[in-house]
This record gives structure tokens, sequence and C-alpha cells, in this order.
């Protein structure tokens, strides 16, 4: 997990940053599920706003050196 969260989450569809990993779903057979990201958006009077979303396990096209990316 810890190599995971190092890692970029990026769009495939625009190559946007969409967050970082912050946890990980697993089943009971011990199969990741789904990643937990935190997604960082920027709103116009400068504050900032957490938002987490999930991605499906399925959803995830190819995992590199530095970056995830999925087809969300």
């Amino acid at each position: 997990m810890s190599e995971l969260q190092n890692k970029d989450v990026l769009s495939l569809s625009d190559g946007k940053i969409i967050g970082k990993i912050i946890d990980i779903i697993i089943d009971d057979k011990g199969y990741i599920v789904s990643l937990v990201v935190e997604k960082y958006k920027f709103i116009i009077s400068l504050f900032s706003t957490h938002n987490e979303i999930e991605v499906p396990w399925n959803k995830i096209n190819k995992i590199g050196e530095d970056a995830i990316l999925v087809d969300i």
C-alpha cells in the first residue's frame, strides 16, 4: 500500500491529476476491489476542499513508476 500511496492518480481521458490514494478496499479473499483517492480542487476564492472518490480496480489502466492511469 505504501508504494501505491506515493503515486499520483491521473485521468486517462485528459491527463489531469485526480489526487492521491488514501485507502485501498480489499475483499474477503484479499483482492483489491478499489482505491480511495483524495481529490483536490481549487475554488476561485483560493480556498480548497478535499473530496474522496472510489476508483474500481477494473478502471485502472496502468500502474507506472510515478503514477497510476485510470479510466474515469
